[in-house]
């Protein structure tokens, strides 16, 4: 805040210096302010609307979410417990929904083909209650339902060539049927065996930012390192100039010695596999093609990563509600702190208490400890399920769990602030004018200086020997 303070000052000193108090040249400010950010971007890098009145920064409310809902298929009852996971009382700008084992993992499910029926079911659910909360519960998409698991929105149409795809035309035109009283839209969605994703954005933000580049990508890395009972759906989009996007996955189970390290490889492979194709629709824009390639990266599923602590010690810190202690033996901790894998990447603190493995015939405590139940599996409780974020721009606002008994997960969901770079369209932008236009400008020639006389400071030249003559700060 200083570094700014004196530059505008001595900005202000500059045009009493060199202009005779007549009205400044507007050009030639922004072309040495321009070189100026060359030499020192701190001065520059605020990133203030003020320097392009044509931009403008927003933040969005992003809620991430995820549940594995152990195979189970969506039920009338459920909506009670959707609405408070998506806690629709502060509700959000977009919301970003990751499932694991929609389906059951059987060999019928992992090897057969895909059947969009579990997803579709899902998807009708989640906008039910999005729009039955703030748009009109008679006009949802079960009039015009999104048949397929594979969805991307479709915007603006591009001036560009594009191939024909019949069934991704007949969503987008499904999608763009519903009546505009619905509040919630869906702008992605993706299936690969139980791991699902879905995305929905504000009706009236997709009017306000251009939502572009919306892709999606699967990477199976279960049986055999490719089958898709494990990995990820990802979804790649752009809201105005700003890059998102959202990995969903699910991990490799296990509480074995080692079996950490098969989780590690698996994020390895999801990295380096997911891959968003450029398409003749993208025309001159730079879409990302990689994860890291974004400017903003959620990761969240059913990471699977556990405790190294002995059940016992595990349930007797759970029974204390030492939150703290307890993550000093989280695996996925310890991987972020040591650099085994998501370096540099972020977890909002966990306050809350861990999310597997809950019993089947009592939902109110976690599976095995003693006494055990016949037949019922002994398992460490873990934290399990989690959300992480890379980028700039990113604050989280909340993390918590909701307590749905709808399966032997608690679904976890983590509401985000994130900044958006977008053109302002109440703003007009008069296209730039180089300065070497106006000198040249007929009519208008060139002044020039006397040889002995000194040219005059430029706002360049008073910021540097002012920056130079300062302490360091």
């Amino acid at each position: 805040m200083e570094r700014k303070r004196r530059a505008w000052k001595m900005i202000n000193r500059w045009f009493l210096r060199n202009n005779n108090h007549k009205r400044p040249n507007p050009f030639q400010l922004a072309a040495e302010i321009s070189d100026a950010c060359e030499d020192d971007e701190d001065l520059c890098s605020s990133g203030s609307p003020a320097m392009d009145p044509c931009t403008a920064n927003d933040d969005l409310r992003i809620f991430v979410g995820t549940w594995n809902v152990a195979g189970k298929s969506p039920v009338g009852s459920l909506a009670v417990d959707l609405d408070e996971w998506l806690n629709l009382r502060d509700a959000a700008d977009v919301y970003v929904l990751g499932f694991q084992e929609i389906v059951p993992l059987k060999a019928k499910t992992v090897i057969g083909g895909e059947d969009p029926t579990e997803a579709t079911n899902w998807n009708l659910l989640i906008e039910k209650i999005l729009n039955d909360k703030f748009g009109c519960p008679w006009l949802t998409s079960m009039v015009y339902p999104v048949t397929s698991d594979n969805f991307s929105h479709v915007g603006e149409p591009s001036s560009e060539p594009h191939l024909a795809d019949p069934v991704k035309d007949q969503q987008s035109i499904e999608l763009n049927s519903r009546n505009q009283s619905s509040k919630y839209k869906l702008i992605a969605s993706k299936k690969m065996v139980g791991v699902f994703i879905s995305v929905w954005m504000r009706t009236e933000l997709l009017n306000k930012y251009d939502v572009s580049g919306v892709k999606v990508c699967s990477v199976g890395c279960g049986i055999m390192g490719y089958l898709g009972n494990k990995g990820s759906v990802s979804v790649s989009m752009s809201i105005g100039g700003t890059s998102f996007c959202f990995v969903a996955a699910h991990l490799a189970s296990g509480e074995k010695k080692g079996d950490e390290g098969r989780r590690n490889q698996q994020v390895s492979e999801i990295f380096r596999r997911t891959s968003f194709a450029r398409i003749p629709e993208d025309g001159h824009k730079p879409h990302p093609l990689t994860i890291l390639g974004h400017d903003q990266v959620f990761w969240f599923g059913d990471l699977n990563y556990r405790l190294y602590l002995e059940d016992n010690l595990a349930r007797e810190l759970i029974k204390q509600q030492d939150w703290r202690a307890l993550q000093k033996f989280d695996q996925l901790r310890h991987e972020l702190d040591h650099g085994g894998v998501f370096q540099g990447w972020k977890e909002g603190n966990i306050e809350f208490a861990p999310t597997y493995k809950y019993s089947s015939y009592n939902g109110n405590r976690y599976s095995g400890g003693m006494p055990g139940r016949a037949g019922e599996k002994q398992r460490t409780p873990a934290w399990c399920d989690r959300i992480l974020w890379y980028g700039r721009g990113v604050r989280q606002v909340s993390y918590i769990r909701s307590e749905s008994k709808f399966s032997d997960h608690r679904p976890v969901s983590a509401l985000f602030s994130a900044r958006v770079v977008a053109k302002s369209p109440s703003r007009m932008c008069s296209p730039a004018v180089s300065t070497n236009s106006i000198e040249k400008s007929p009519g208008k020639p060139k002044k020039e200086l006397p040889s002995e006389e000194a040219p005059p400071s430029t706002l360049l030249s008073l910021l540097v020997n002012e920056i130079q003559a300062s302490p360091e700060i």
